[in-house]
């Protein structure tokens, strides 16, 4: 199954997936194309503009000077030795599964699929797509997969913002529909990761993704369902954590929020149960976490009308500043963001908003702009109540306790301090 190329490497899908793999690639010396649909992206990638935060414009220029180019034309899937899908699997409005990019992607790579290419798919999606979906679409050409091409999942495991653990240096899981598809990914990743990791199949490949998000999903819904009760019990669920921390095993610490944002917990779990649910099995713990979580957002809009309450004032009418409006610290991702559910149950009971983000110039919710403060700690001195919902470093919790008339702080981070009050 040996093929010239004049491509190592196509990656399809130039987000927080694709990109990062892209310039993990080219930086090892392999030849890149990155395949985006967006005319923006593509044009941005080739001017040496990066539209990622984890990626730097001066790495994106580095990668020009690999050689790496990017472009919105599939022909050039046809001289690429190996074909990677990094497009977004999202929900539909009814909760499901909405596989249309996926379709797309694997619809040019079967157009333009030639023999001995190795085809990898990276985005998230329940146990049996890759070999219920996507391989009867390049096998109806005629070419058959393990005879005349490989096919492969690899579950992605990029963390935005994480400067400890990147793609080089975080195991890659990689499940083949035969052994040979499994050891041509496995060789593929060698190049450029660190540890690569074979799983019996694509199936196995495919719920370990699911596995990692749904734990992290259920575990996050105990402690945030532990947050409703402990407030009334006396009990400050953030030590106990911390004590519970020091046990050197059994014990993984998870925190409470406003809710979960990004797209690998609040989506992931979905496809799991999805897929459950198709064999008329009920998936409880899952979609009880859900639940749980979807209810956090109007939980601390609750804790709010009490604060502000304990003040003498309604929520309506009553200056309220938010503070950190991505799904997570130190980046400009607003996927899922609890914030916005926070906000708009806000503004339906009558609060005026204003936000600070340092990442987040301009924030609208339900279509409607959210007020920006230039300064946090002044606006925190003048608003009837600071919400913290995401902790950016460029914030100084300390100051921002001292300014703050009443600070609630939904992640835990701050000091204890006469007025703040913390989920």
């Amino acid at each position: 199954m040996n093929k010239s190329s004049t491509v190592d490497l196509v990656v399809v899908g130039l987000g927080y997936v694709g990109l990062p793999l892209a310039r993990s690639a080219a930086s090892a010396g392999l030849r890149v194309v990155g395949l985006d649909r967006s005319r923006t992206v593509v044009e941005g990638l080739n001017s040496g503009r990066s539209h990622v935060d984890d990626i730097t414009d001066a790495e994106v220029g580095a990668m020009l000077g690999r050689g790496f180019r990017a472009s919105d034309r599939p022909e050039v899937i046809a001289g690429a030795a190996a074909v990677v899908i990094c497009v977004p699997t999202p929900l539909t409005e009814h909760g499901s599964p909405d596989l249309g990019a996926v379709h797309a992607a694997v619809a040019d790579t079967a157009t333009h699929l030639t023999p001995g290419t190795l085809v990898v798919l990276e985005s998230t999606t329940y146990p049996g797509t890759t070999d219920e979906v996507v391989r009867p679409r390049l096998e109806a050409g005629g070419l058959k997969v393990g005879r005349d091409f490989h096919l492969a999942f690899s579950p992605e495991r990029i963390d935005p913002g994480n400067a400890s653990f990147g793609l080089e240096n975080t195991p890659k899981v990689v499940g083949g529909v035969t052994a040979d598809c499994t050891k041509a990914a496995r060789a593929l990743y060698e190049r450029f990761v660190t540890r690569v990791v074979e799983a019996k199949g694509t199936r196995e490949a495919e719920m370990a993704k699911l596995l990692e998000n749904t734990y992290r999903h259920v575990n996050i819904a105990l402690v945030n369902e532990m947050s409703m009760f402990c407030r009334e019990i006396g009990v400050d669920l953030w030590d106990a954590i911390r004590c519970a921390s020091t046990k050197p095993f059994g014990f993984a610490p998870f925190y409470p929020g406003p809710g979960v944002g990004g797209h690998c917990i609040p989506i992931d779990p979905n496809y799991l149960s999805y897929k459950v649910r198709s064999l008329g099995i009920p998936f409880r713990f899952v979609e009880l976490a859900q639940e749980i979580n979807q209810r956090m957002p109007v939980h601390v809009v609750n804790r709010a009308a009490d604060l502000l309450n304990d003040e003498g004032k309604a929520v309506r009418g009553s200056r309220v500043l938010l503070l950190g409006v991505t799904y997570k610290p130190d980046i400009s991702d607003q996927r899922e963001s609890p914030a916005l559910a926070v906000a708009g149950n806000l503004r339906a009971r009558g609060a005026e908003l204003v936000y600070f983000d340092p990442h987040v110039d301009d924030w609208t919710v339900d279509g409607v702009p959210v007020e920006r403060a230039d300064d946090y700690l002044a606006a925190a001195g003048t608003a009837d109540l600071t919400i913290l919902l995401q902790p950016h470093r460029e914030m100084d919790l300390g100051l921002l306790a001292d300014r703050a008339r009443k600070l609630f702080d939904t992640r835990g981070r701050s000091a204890d301090h006469p007025r703040v009050v913390k989920l």
